[in-house]
């Protein structure tokens, strides 16, 4: 009988409970055994719901659980980094959502440690916009369908126009966030899989509403972009636009040609 791989969740958040934890349920072998969100009573809460047996108050707890085999982090990006490196060194494997990290140091801190467990398996949960069509692209791309890659142009625009009196979401406060900008990361990753990086760039960004009030009612200066433009050129050779924005109204859905 092949062995059970017994889970403990580190942040419950939304995408958590309608995606990973319904989806590792839903996996033969696998058993969510523990669950740690941001206060005792919502990690009860989910428990509740989704039948795990155990919660923790706090998250070493639950990465040091000898009842944990593999650590899932549905955290928002500023516990990424401690709880990977921190399971790591538990023993414990790890899927982390997507923002992987903070920032690059961070990034290179959870590659370095992954390298050093190559026993574990350490993974991001990838950039779902192009996993059905990534495939097909890079066989298009290999067998010179598209001929030579010249130019490349993203866009990744919100249809809303700015909302100017919104309360500070998660992904505008620097302290949570990092240094990620809307959906840049996960579009650039998806780049990646079909032509490969950036050799250099230039970029401008643009805050629109610069000020916002917290869940305490505080009013918190914004410094994450709502906004940017970029200019790069690939690896590849190719010359390359992207432009992501929260503030574009009446924008198109998100385009890639290639």
């Amino acid at each position: 009988m092949p062995e059970i791989i017994r889970v403990g969740i580190v942040g419950a958040g939304n995408n958590t409970r309608v995606r990973h934890i319904p989806g590792l349920k839903a996996q033969e072998g696998v058993e969510i055994v523990a669950v740690c969100n941001q206060s005792k009573e919502s990690s009860e809460r989910v428990a509740r719901e989704f039948g795990i047996p155990r919660t923790h108050t706090n998250w070493p707890e639950l990465v040091l659980s000898e009842e944990v085999a593999a650590v899932v982090i549905g955290t928002w990006p500023y516990l990424h980094c401690p709880v990977t490196l921190a399971a790591l060194d538990a023993g414990k494997h790890v899927l982390t959502e997507a923002r992987m990290a903070m920032n690059a140091r961070e990034a290179h801190l959870m590659l370095e440690k992954s390298r050093l467990n190559p026993h574990l398996v350490s993974q991001v949960v990838p950039s779902p916009f192009t996993l059905r069509v990534d495939g097909m692209i890079q066989h298009l791309i290999a067998e010179g369908y598209l001929g030579e890659i010249n130019t490349l142009d993203v866009r990744a625009n919100s249809s809303d126009f700015a909302d100017l009196g919104g309360s500070l979401h998660w992904r505008q406060d620097r302290d949570l966030s990092g240094l990620n900008i809307l959906t840049m990361g996960i579009w650039y990753e998806a780049i990646l899989r079909w032509i490969g990086e950036a050799r250099r760039l230039m970029a401008m960004t643009r805050v629109t509403v610069k000020q916002r009030k917290d869940a305490l009612g505080v009013v918190r200066t914004i410094t994450v972009p709502d906004h940017a433009d970029i200019l790069a050129e690939m690896a590849c050779g190719a010359q390359a636009r992207f432009q992501f924005s929260a503030v574009t109204g009446l924008s198109p859905a998100a385009e890639v040609w290639l």
